[in-house]
């Protein structure tokens, strides 16, 4: 399969070529997760596959009972997933993120019998509402500083206690219960089937061995699994503006394909950053950033000489979407 080929199934894959009316839990949903460390990010992953949803929206839905929960998947990463989906997703990550969290843990004063400690007080405390990591250490009442906090809410996730919830003021991460978050579903007889189905039919044309970069799962626990799935065949072309953290450059062991090693600097900014990306047919062209209400572009190439329409389109939609 030729290069172009492969760029323009997967761009069609990942829902940007042909935009869909639903809303954030569908593509949630669709494409196994949606990056969450930056909320504002995220966000935008949305509008990029969607069409007419504003950044409010996305907001609310996130903020609804038995919609959407954030926690740590893929990587150890916070991932966006429908809720109906966390409970058999952090069956899968969960108790791999425990495990390897434990040595940074000890480091921070989180010891077993801490977090046993504040897994106890957790329930009473959450019950009925979402509070604030800063409100939710006061009335642990441990004296936790540092990064213990935001370890031991990554512990409680992985123990599948809690979940994120609603987004606070100023978009502050609101923690809340998965049992009164999240509805109680019957989850597939074989997760990692599941998991693997959804990654083939957002993500292919791709091998095992990106299954296993995008999951963190050892190439081992997914070779079987992923063997069992077939990629879609539809090719897509168009303009995107993709917001930072987007899943198009995440999902795959290299991405050489789509983002030309002589321009990865100016993507991937080094400390896990990914800058905000143009993308053109399957292939990263550029990054952007909005200044002052305003769409900067920064093209690598020639490829947005003649894109001046689509590109003007995008950057308004843009607009469109966070002016909510």
């Amino acid at each position: 399969m030729r290069d172009d080929e492969v760029r323009r199934r997967r761009y069609a894959a990942q829902g940007l070529a042909e935009r869909s009316d639903a809303g954030a839990v569908e593509v949630a949903g669709r494409l196994a997760g949606l990056q969450a460390q930056d909320t504002a990010a995220m966000r935008l992953s949305v509008r990029a596959r969607t069409r007419n949803v504003t950044a409010e929206a996305v907001r609310a839905e996130c903020a609804e009972p038995g919609r959407l929960a954030r926690t740590w998947l893929m990587r150890g990463t916070l991932h966006l997933v429908p809720a109906a989906d966390v409970r058999w997703m952090v069956s899968l990550f969960g108790p791999r993120n425990v495990a390897a969290g434990k040595g940074r843990r000890a480091q921070l004063g989180l010891d077993d019998r801490m977090c046993e400690k504040a897994m106890a007080k957790l329930p009473a405390i959450l019950a009925g509402r979402a509070l604030s990591r800063a409100e939710i250490v006061t009335a642990l009442g441990l004296g936790l500083t540092g990064q213990a906090p935001a370890h031991l809410m990554a512990y409680a996730a992985g123990m599948g206690l809690i979940c994120r919830g609603p987004d606070l003021a100023k978009d502050e991460p609101g923690y809340v219960l998965l049992d009164e978050w999240a509805p109680k579903t019957a989850p597939p007889s074989d997760p990692l089937a599941e998991l693997a189905r959804r990654y083939a039919a957002a993500y292919g044309p791709a091998t095992a061995e990106d299954f296993a970069a995008w999951s963190g799962l050892p190439i081992t626990t997914v070779r079987d699994a992923f063997r069992a799935t077939t990629p879609g065949d539809t090719q897509g072309t168009g303009l995107r503006l993709l917001g930072a953290y987007d899943t198009y450059l995440l999902g795959y062991r290299d991405r050489s394909l789509i983002l030309d090693p002589a321009y990865a600097h100016r993507i991937q900014a080094g400390g896990g950053v990914l800058h905000p990306a143009v993308v053109v047919d399957g292939r990263v062209v550029g990054r952007w950033k909005r200044t002052a209400g305003r769409v900067q572009v920064e093209a690598f190439d020639g490829t947005l000489h003649n894109r001046h329409l689509e590109l003007a389109a995008e950057e308004a939609d843009v607009a469109r979407f966070l002016a909510s």
